[in-house]
């Protein structure tokens, strides 16, 4: 089943996979991915799906166009930011405010001496 897939990047996790390739090996492996699905009752959620790639990049194939499409600047993986751009320097910001808080917390605590 999936193990036939041939992209230069393959992550999975449960029912999360991540692919990567030259678009013609990546819309490949879409199609596989579809096929084994529907052959153990599962199908593909595309509203779910992401595509990154360069807003300049043409992609021709008519799944992949279905795909929702993010720009390099604003793609994550798992909630980590893949390149600089916005959605760095928002994980950037966000984690500043968390640190913040913290110490806010802990300048609001009495000191642990006898």
């Amino acid at each position: 089943m999936l193990s036939s897939l041939e992209a230069s990047l393959k992550l999975g996790y449960l029912d999360d996979v991540n692919l990567g390739g030259t678009i013609k090996t990546v819309a490949s492996d879409v199609a596989k991915i579809i096929i084994a699905g529907s052959e153990i009752g599962f199908s593909l959620n595309v509203s779910k799906c992401e595509l990154i790639a360069h807003k300049d990049f043409q992609v021709d194939d008519a799944l992949l166009q279905s795909l929702h499409r993010v720009e390099f600047e604003d793609a994550s993986l798992l909630g980590a930011p893949l390149f600089p751009g916005v959605a760095l320097d928002t994980a950037w910001d966000d984690r500043c405010e968390d640190l913040a808080i913290a110490v806010d917390r802990l300048s609001a605590t009495g000191s642990q001496t006898p």
